[in-house]
């Protein structure tokens, strides 16, 4: 199995074989509370435009996402983990659009097959990866709006990769709690305290927290995650 770690747009550009995108703060870390909260489908677009239409066509569907970290306008949800930790989905389709970890779905066309993952469910991610064997894996971390590498990203490609050679990281802990000092001091800036809640960090960081995979089918322009235990 030949490993590489990608980053950012460009990475998911050249990504093949067996492709993880990852976004922990906060995209696919967001999708995992999702389902949590009962979501039955979560299906991701890289325009908001067509976030919109799909609204039209199904009113009863749920926007969620959003651009530069703020929630877009006439959206029912931004892209806060916390905003879906005691949310009722149950049996909702909820359509989801960010500025990095969805454009890096749209992005990957050279993939065969694509995971979405964060920290939260990276171990998941590892066996799913495991259990396939694919020649080739492609870990893309995503970064600041697909342009500029962020720690807990770069994090997580590398705790995925120590799995998938059989050496796990010792200190992945220590070095997600160090990401309030790092790309995660946003969540901890009153400033910033409506954009990017403190809660959001707490719960992007515990590594393994779920043990289910997102699995990414691209259907026309679109691109359905499945829930799938691993």
């Amino acid at each position: 199995m030949n490993v590489r770690i990608l980053h950012l747009l460009e990475g998911a550009r050249q990504a093949k074989g067996l492709t993880v995108i990852i976004d922990v703060f906060r995209a696919f870390s967001a999708e995992c509370y999702m389902y949590e909260a009962g979501a039955a489908k979560v299906i991701a677009v890289g325009k908001v435009e067509d976030a919109f239409r799909l609204r039209k066509e199904h009113p009863e569907w749920i926007l969620a996402g959003e651009r530069n970290g703020i929630m877009v306008e006439g959206f029912d949800y931004g892209n806060s983990p916390a905003a879906f930790e005691h949310a009722q989905l149950s049996g909702k389709t909820v359509v989801h659009t960010t500025s990095a970890g969805v454009q890096g779905l749209t992005a990957a066309a050279g993939a065969d097959t694509i995971l979405a993952g964060s920290l939260v469910n990276a171990a998941a991610t590892a066996r799913y990866i495991l259990a396939q064997d694919p020649a080739e894996v492609s870990l893309v971390a995503m970064g600041w709006n697909g342009v500029k590498t962020t720690e807990e990203d770069e994090l997580c490609a590398e705790y995925i990769a120590s799995l998938l050679c059989g050496k796990p990281l010792k200190d992945v802990e220590e070095r997600a709690l160090q990401l309030r000092y790092q790309e995660g001091k946003k969540f901890f800036d009153p400033r910033q305290k409506d954009v990017f809640p403190e809660r959001d960090f707490w719960l992007s960081i515990p590594h393994d927290r779920f043990d289910h995979v997102l699995l990414v089918e691209k259907k026309d322009d679109l691109f359905e995650t499945s829930w799938i235990r691993a």
